[in-house]
């Protein structure tokens, strides 16, 4: 969702300082997804608690083992009860008004396909905070409808195969070190959005990246500065000073 311009309403819900949580039903979520889950959960606040809740001991949950170091989610084990009842749900409700309680965020994002979280994502709002949704196109309307923004997956997936094939007609021609930062910078950039000519705060840029890969360094490209870094990659990016210098703006070339 792009950045826009003039539009108070649309700047309270777009608040990458907001505090967030990210609970992911695994019974009812794709570990293939989970990159683009976290660009559009970083475009609302900071994924200050991740957890993915689910029976651990059954084969369906062996998706997201691999992913869970990799992006420093919080495994919560819950067995089922009994056959065909689904416990995770509960679980994950439960743990969701614990940290509605205890003041630790200011937004939530539910990402599950499942009607059980209606009632939750309607109580959160009714505490003034924000909850994003992320499930299939047949969520039922009742939690789409409950959620301050809902985002389908299918979506997701069509912009990943888009961003794919443009990605690498881009980068073709580049280092695998190259292909790598126009990656990244291309995450951020979706994560804080653009105005209506691409343009997008390197600041901001800069704090994105650190969140997609907490390792980011510019001196890992050769380069002590961020700024440096869009400079010498000049054939991949242009930079702007707007505000009499004082702010510093870039865009992916086409």
């Amino acid at each position: 969702m792009p950045r826009i311009k003039n539009q108070p309403e649309q700047d309270k819900i777009l608040d990458i300082d907001r505090r967030v949580a990210i609970l992911i039903d695994g019974d009812n979520a794709q570990a293939s997804l989970i990159e683009q889950i976290l660009v559009e959960a970083g475009k609302f606040g900071n994924a200050t608690i991740r957890r993915v809740y689910g029976d651990w001991t059954t084969p369906n949950m062996n998706s997201w083992k691999d992913i869970l170091n990799i992006h420093a989610f919080q495994p919560i084990q819950q067995f089922r009860y009994s056959v065909g009842k689904n416990a995770t749900d509960s679980a994950m409700i439960i743990d969701a008004m614990d940290i509605l309680h205890s003041d630790q965020v200011e937004g939530f994002c539910l990402v599950s396909s499942d009607s059980d979280y209606t009632r939750l994502a309607t109580r959160i709002r009714e505490s003034g905070l924000l909850v994003v949704g992320i499930g299939k196109k047949n969520t039922p309307r009742a939690f789409v409808s409950a959620c301050n923004v809902f985002i389908y997956t299918e979506n997701l997936k069509r912009q990943s195969q888009s961003n794919g094939s443009s990605s690498r007609r881009k980068t073709n021609h580049l280092s695998e070190q190259e292909r790598e930062l126009v990656e990244l910078v291309s995450q951020a950039i979706d994560m804080v959005g653009t105005d209506d000519e691409g343009w997008t705060r390197l600041s901001e840029v800069g704090t994105a990246l650190r969140r997609i890969d907490p390792g980011f360094d510019p001196r890992s490209f050769g380069y002590r500065q961020l700024s440096q870094l869009v400079k010498g990659s000049s054939r991949d990016f242009d930079m702007r000073k707007v505000a009499n210098g004082a702010i510093i703006e870039l865009r992916l070339k086409d």
